[in-house]
């Protein structure tokens, strides 16, 4: 457990995952106590998207063990990682809506389709407008995936992913494709939810100013905007460390300052070039 006492939400221990006999995972252990933030950059084929789908059962290892929300994972059958999953909310790659359904469906797909969450019925039209609300789609419902820009589309994903108020959020590259506006807004929403509900979010990402964005800013439910986390007296937030993959394995992990002071030429050229 770490040393402040928080549990572990999520813990990698002496992981390995390979392909075809090639390695896409290379003795990676790491952990993520309650309400932190991982911020993992890399190069393309790094290991960094195996790495989510490892946490959440999707890929097993080979050797080495996963913890998910207190409960290894590393053996368990499908059956049993329903449940688990269940409580874990997702961000795919390009939004995953699915095309044949509303943005109300979409949305509310989670709450009526695993089981372990237990919705009446009468309360997911509820839930389904308060996570729009919260991604400030409310006049969406009714419309297709295809009738919204991409930065709107990965909004009602963010809102499909918060819908079960799940304690972990994964993104899997949250901003990509997007300006740099709508990729502030993006982030923006992500702050929000860890800061209203302690939620515990790993995030891999090209950009490393997404990185920057949830060291150094916090949301402030006043004026709903995002304010330096220095601001009135608040500390430094110091609980989003960075992490740097590459061929598999985990080469840093620490805090911004710590990542500004690398000097390594593989680790450094994310924060030269923006993550990219």
């Amino acid at each position: 457990m770490p040393a402040d006492g928080l549990k572990p939400v999520v813990r990698f221990d002496h992981v390995s995952v390979s392909f075809d006999g090639t390695q896409a995972l290379k003795d990676v252990s790491f952990e993520v106590p309650e309400g932190e933030a991982r911020i993992i950059l890399g190069a393309a084929s790094s290991g960094k998207t195996v790495l989510l789908k490892t946490a959440i059962g999707l890929v097993r290892p080979d050797s080495g063990s996963v913890y998910l929300l207190g409960k290894d994972i590393t053996r368990m059958s499908e059956r049993e990682m329903f449940e688990v999953r269940s409580k874990v909310g997702m961000l795919f790659q390009e939004s995953a809506l699915f095309d044949s359904l509303t943005i109300e469906e979409n949305v509310a797909y989670p709450l009526l389709n695993h089981k372990a969450i237990q919705c009446p019925a009468e309360d997911v039209e509820r839930r389904v407008k308060e996570a729009l609300h919260f991604v400030e789609l409310d006049q969406t419902l009714a419309r297709f995936p295809s009738e919204l820009s991409g930065g709107m589309r990965r909004r009602a994903a963010i809102a499909r992913a918060v819908v079960t108020g799940p304690p972990l959020l994964l993104y899997d590259s949250p901003t990509a494709g997007l300006d740099p506006i709508t990729a502030h807004t993006i982030m923006a929403l992500v702050i929000k939810e860890r800061d209203l509900s302690n939620t515990t979010t790993l995030i891999v990402t090209h950009r490393y100013q997404d990185g920057l964005l949830m060291a150094n800013f916090r949301y402030n439910p006043d004026n709903g905007q995002l304010v330096p986390a220095r601001e009135n007296g608040h500390r430094p937030q110091l609980r989003t460390r960075f992490i740097v993959m590459r061929e598999g394995q985990l080469v840093f992990e620490g805090t911004e300052p710590e990542l500004e002071a690398v000097n390594d030429p593989y680790i450094s050229k994310f924060r030269k070039q923006g993550g990219g």
